[in-house]
């Protein structure tokens, strides 16, 4: 089994569409135009390819962003600095394959090195608790919780210290930047709307 995680490409969407649209009640249905928005703006897209095969997908977002989301406003209004999970698929015919946790081991090295705390939400409403329990035993604790809306699901809201942010701030951030290796690079994204750009990785400014 050849397994590979990847920053999504253009052509993925439509895959990614159908497999977050088939994945029922724990997760929110997205539109073309949603899931355009995530392609466009999302710090963190990336997708499991098994066998050439889209296994499952990864989102999440740093704080700043305009997305509308009442979890993600919530973790904006708690924390200056973040990253937010917003959904995590994976596909049927790919469950106890061990993906959820080779995701959430890449999101969390993609978000230590540039933020202290890496955030998301489980429904309460349906419960489930493999997942209540999947995100406890990865470190996640209870920060919240709150109603989506005035008829939708009840969520707790979730966060996860990353201390290795500090070392990372004070040896490199405060320094110049984050060594100019791949592993470390940002996602190319097709438009980019920050008057501030987020800084590269090994990009020096003075």
């Amino acid at each position: 089994m050849a397994l590979a995680i990847r920053d999504v490409r253009e052509h993925d969407l439509d895959a990614v569409l159908a497999l977050n649209n088939a994945a029922g009640r724990s997760i929110l249905a997205l539109d073309a135009t949603r899931l355009r928005y995530f392609y466009e703006h999302a710090e963190y897209f990336r997708v499991a390819e098994i066998d050439g095969h889209l296994a499952g997908f990864l989102i999440a977002l740093r704080e700043g962003g305009d997305y509308e989301s009442p979890n993600y406003r919530w973790f904006a209004k708690h924390y200056p600095q973040f990253v937010y999970i917003d959904r995590i698929v994976i596909a049927n015919a790919y469950h106890r394959h061990g993906l959820g946790r080779i995701f959430y081991c890449d999101v969390h090295s993609y978000a230590e090195v540039r933020v202290p705390l890496l955030t998301c939400e489980v429904f309460l409403e349906p419960r489930d608790d493999v997942v209540v329990l999947f995100h406890g035993t990865y470190g996640f604790q209870e920060v919240g919780q709150q109603r989506m809306g005035e008829h939708g699901p009840q969520v707790s809201l979730l966060a996860r210290d990353l201390p290795s942010y500090a070392y990372v701030r004070e040896t490199y951030l405060e320094h110049g930047g984050l060594p100019d290796v791949p592993w470390l690079a940002e996602r190319s994204r097709p438009f980019l709307h920050d008057t501030t750009p987020r800084r590269l990785a090994g990009e020096r400014r003075p």
